[in-house]
């Protein structure tokens, strides 16, 4: 494959046929290929123009190649044939395959425990387990990792290695590295490369993913309106490309504001958030902007769940965001969370330590389960009756004489207040 860099013009965005001239060029000398896999993101990332990407080179081999698509759902819900044509347009659903974080995964070796505990400054001492799907290893010609580059609570920022080793990963290097970055405090890592949990994804890319004929297809977008915009294109296999988008991204997706918030409301598209698991990016994202004793309310419509799975749902249920040194203990005493430390780092990650108010706007869970986990309740339509987000602008909006700051999808980006940023 070759390397290819694409940025839009003026503020305008890179167009589709753009898009598509660059898509092509990048696997001008790879149109002999016997079999192509494309891992892709699930639904939750609609607005990385993942969907329109791997759309594109799915027909440019089509026919003359075998292509399967794989995708990277990490520990979400298996996507959906209606999901698959919202975001992937005519491609045939029984091409995609999804990823089981629990099962079909191969061990390729181990970060060690000393390395570990070096990037972590001594908070994590325990070796982490390298295992991704097995699929990877069927003897594909070539496999390329769709996705797009944006601030992130676990890594910093998102994709890369992270698209493997975590959207096609175990359980143990899922476990491990959400562990390792609650631990080290994701306010120290949002935004930036080179975080301790990168660190650990880089170990494992290069001693154990060096073989693979793995190439990377990165997107920096944003959604003014809900309508994707794409800043940014960066197509390679080397880590520089990533770098370069990382760049990129700190420059279009982090909003500094000028004094911590007092009010945030954040609005949860239903098809996109169905789950606190992923929901919670309303406060991971806007946590470093809201001040001491502020207010986050979430709009929450298609949220009716607080895990992605069975067994992640039953334990936010049983613990509940009850604050870091809290979950830290639980975790030592209670081996139910102890197996399943991404859901102990989800919790971490959830709560606002005592700090600001969380409230979620429902329509679907009950006042007793959002409470019964930590957060405040209020019913969705009465929410969305003073915070009425089909009237709302993004940015500072008064409302009854309020000042609020709205976001219509935090997923998008990362907001702070300067003087908490890397605190």
């Amino acid at each position: 494959m070759k390397n290819v860099v694409v940025k839009e013009q003026d503020g305008g965005g890179i167009s589709n046929e753009a898009l598509a001239v660059a898509i092509e060029e990048s696997v001008a000398d790879c149109r002999g290929i016997g079999r192509l896999l494309l891992i892709v993101p699930d639904i939750t990332r609609y607005h990385s123009n993942a969907g329109r990407i791997a759309n594109e080179y799915y027909h440019l081999f089509e026919g003359t190649c075998q292509v399967d698509l794989l995708v990277a759902v990490g520990t979400h819900v298996a996507i959906t044939r209606e999901e698959c044509a919202a975001m992937y347009g005519d491609i045939p659903y029984e091409r995609f395959v999804t990823h089981n974080w629990r099962s079909g995964n191969k061990r390729l070796g181990q970060v060690p425990g000393d390395f570990v505990a070096a990037v972590s400054e001594g908070l994590v001492t325990t070796p982490i387990d390298v295992e991704v799907d097995e699929k990877l290893w069927e003897g594909y010609d070539l496999i390329l990792s769709i996705g797009q580059v944006v601030p992130h609570e676990v890594v910093g920022m998102a994709n890369h290695s992270k698209n493997i080793f975590v959207g096609c990963g175990g359980s143990s290097m899922i476990n491990g590295s959400h562990m390792l970055g609650a631990f080290y405090g994701m306010e120290r890592m949002m935004g930036r490369d080179h975080s301790p949990v990168r660190k650990v994804f880089d170990y494992a890319a290069e001693h154990y993913l060096k073989d693979l004929p793995l190439g990377y297809v990165f997107t920096v977008t944003t959604a003014p309106g809900g309508k994707i915009h794409t800043h940014g294109l960066y197509i390679g296999k080397e880590r520089t490309y990533f770098e370069q988008a990382v760049a990129h991204a700190q420059q279009t997706n982090l909003t500094f504001v000028e004094k911590p918030l007092n009010k945030v409301v954040v609005f949860l598209d239903p098809g996109e958030f169905k789950s606190t698991w992923v929901g919670n990016k309303s406060v991971y994202r806007t946590r470093m902007a809201i001040a001491d004793a502020g207010e986050l309310i979430v709009l929450a419509p298609g949220v009716d769940k607080f895990g992605e799975d069975p067994t992640i749902d039953g334990l936010i249920r049983k613990y509940g965001y009850a604050g870091r040194e809290t979950i830290i203990k639980q975790c030592a005493t209670n081996e139910d969370l102890r197996n399943n430390l991404s859901a102990a780092a989800h919790l971490i990650h959830g709560s606002s330590d005592g700090r600001f108010s969380i409230t979620y706007g429902t329509r679907h869970l009950t006042k007793a389960e959002v409470e019964g986990v930590c957060f405040r309740y209020r019913p969705y339509e009465e929410a969305a009756a003073r915070y009425d987000p089909d009237k709302l602008v993004p940015g500072f909006n008064t409302v009854d004489g309020e000042e609020i700051y709205y976001i219509p999808n935090p997923a998008l980006g990362l907001w702070a207040d300067k003087s908490r940023f890397g605190a």
